[in-house]
């Protein structure tokens, strides 16, 4: 058995490398996984440059193994795990509930208290490494038509699925989704699945034309949006201003949901939403989205794989969250790591 890993460690704000490490064993009711695929994140690059609120509240410490977005294999179980989990293909929950308080025995356990994110909050080691260990109880398996640069686009699918869930449209309904990240273009292949007009608004010119290249002829930046009445407002942005921005553009009535976070506080006025009678949705995780996720990937309904740029090992990772774009990458906002590449 494997007595050492390789895996990706920050240990201070833009100070990172590619270390050897233990290699992780899998207590009663775990699974060890070798990673297949990993995809970068916003929230990995705030932590690398040292700007996540985690590090400041005390929920997150240096040094940190980042990375929540992800595919791999079972290749080992604790005591008390079904067998039957190895060899299987799997991604998994980033929120692992304390499995015992209120919240979780009534579903909430991605709002815990006590809960560790992987990769992310409470120490738990992430998937930037050729392996991680995980609860089986947060573990779903993948069908054979999910590849793996589908199954780690998984993770950020469910939290834009909960988010059209939240929006409450449906065929004909017209969305405006604020941003055109990964998060935001997922939010728009899941809304337009259901037979949603959907509006995309942008900053660069770069972003809004890989949108047009999905299919999605309605791309606007803040400048040319047009005056049009929009049934609901997703916000997949950072930006501080847009927050309020998307309750000036919804219908009265209707409903803003926040997916994206700015790294400063951002400002709505409770007065706008009163009088417009509107509906603010926060969406934090996407826990409760994960199989319908997979679901619509292996259905064929909304096929991710072409936001994903291009894939490196972990040895590219500490350029990737410095903000380089890897020589060759294409035009989409995901970057995906193999761990298996090495140079």
């Amino acid at each position: 058995m494997t007595e050492r890993i390789r895996a990706f460690v920050v240990s201070a704000p833009n100070e990172a490398a590619v270390l050897e490490v233990a290699a992780p064993r899998a207590l009663p009711g775990e699974a060890v996984i070798a990673v297949e695929r990993v995809g970068v994140c916003g929230t990995d690059v705030e932590f690398f440059t040292g700007e996540m609120a985690y590090l400041y509240d005390g929920h997150a410490h240096f040094p940190m193994r980042l990375g929540h977005e992800w595919t791999g294999t079972v290749i080992s179980i604790g005591d008390e795990a079904d067998v039957g989990w190895v060899g299987q293909r799997v991604t998994g929950d980033t929120m692992l509930g304390c499995g015992s308080c209120r919240r979780c025995l009534t579903g909430y356990q991605h709002v815990c208290d006590d809960r560790h994110e992987v990769g992310i909050r409470g120490g738990w080691p992430g998937a930037l490494a050729e392996q991680l260990v995980m609860p089986v109880r947060a573990l779903f398996p993948l069908p054979d038509s999910v590849d793996a640069v589908m199954g780690a686009l998984v993770e950020p699918g469910a939290n834009a699925l909960r988010s059209v869930w939240a929006a409450q449209v449906a065929d004909g309904d017209r969305l405006l989704v604020l941003g055109a990240g990964t998060i935001g273009l997922l939010v728009a292949l899941l809304a337009r699945a259901d037979g949603v007009e959907v509006h995309l608004m942008g900053r660069s010119a770069r972003s809004l034309g890989f949108a047009r290249s999905l299919g999605f002829t309605n791309t606007w930046t803040q400048d040319d949006l047009p005056d049009l009445p929009f049934d609901a407002v997703v916000d997949a942005s950072n930006a501080q201003s847009l927050p309020a921005r998307a309750v000036e553009l919804v219908e009265p009535g209707k409903r803003v949901v926040y997916v994206g976070l700015a790294t400063e506080a951002s400002h709505v006025d409770s007065r706008a939403l009163a009088f417009k009678d509107v509906t603010a949705v926060g969406i934090l995780s996407g826990s409760p989205g994960l199989a319908g996720t997979i679901e619509h990937y292996a259905s064929g309904a909304v096929d991710p794989r072409p936001l994903v740029a291009a894939t490196v090992g972990l040895d590219d990772v500490g350029s990737v969250l410095a903000g380089e774009r890897p020589a060759g990458a294409g035009a989409g906002p995901k970057i995906h790591v193999d761990p298996r590449i090495t140079r």
